[in-house]
């Protein structure tokens, strides 16, 4: 299998870090293919230019060399798999960005055009989201409901034609504990397994 995982951190050190060290490991491991994209690291170019703001007609050809890259490669995918804490309930920008730039019409999917339903153009059939949180469950849960799960589950990967989506939050990481952490890397590490089957 050849398998994307995206970190999108920018402190070297942070958990989630360490979270994207041992999926890589577990992956290598495996025999998978893996494309590893430390994205704050390689300072992916997140800022949309006014020309990508198209959502209908297919995106024209990336003008930054490292998007263009992105986009070539996302569509070799397998199956990827997303780091990234819980920041606002959203995403870090840099890993919105690349959603925003890679994730592009005629490249990720396309509007059928008597419905103007999604058609996804990925080859990945599955995916997985670790997510770090400082929120308790049960806050987030009767407060906001779980935007995250939404956002990856509900609305960018079935759009892009990846139905199989597996989500894991590890929290609360501010008062965990050096086993606690321990124990959520080799989570990390079986569900990375069970992504190849």
């Amino acid at each position: 299998m050849r398998i994307g995982v995206y970190l999108a951190h920018p402190r070297v050190g942070s958990l989630n870090h360490a979270l994207f060290g041992a999926v890589v490991e577990e992956l290598r491991g495996r025999g998978c293919d893996v494309v590893a994209h430390d994205l704050c690291a390689e300072g992916f170019p997140a800022l949309l230019d006014a020309e990508e703001t198209e959502t209908v007609q297919a995106a024209a050809q990336a003008g930054d060399p490292r998007v263009a890259a992105h986009r070539r490669e996302v569509g070799t995918l397998d199956a990827l798999v997303f780091v990234h804490p819980n920041w606002w309930g959203m995403p870090p920008a840099v890993l919105v960005g690349w959603v925003q730039r890679v994730l592009a019409p005629g490249v990720a999917y396309k509007l059928a055009a008597a419905e103007n339903e999604p058609v996804g153009l990925m080859r990945a059939g599955r995916a997985l989201v670790l997510n770090t949180s400082d929120t308790p469950a049960e806050r987030e849960a009767s407060a906001f409901g779980d935007p995250l799960e939404r956002i990856w589950a509900a609305c960018v990967l079935p759009y892009v034609g990846v139905p199989d989506v597996r989500r894991v939050v590890f929290r609360t990481v501010s008062d965990s504990s050096e086993g606690v952490r321990a124990e959520w890397l080799a989570r990390a590490r079986r569900e990375a397994a069970a992504l190849v089957g």
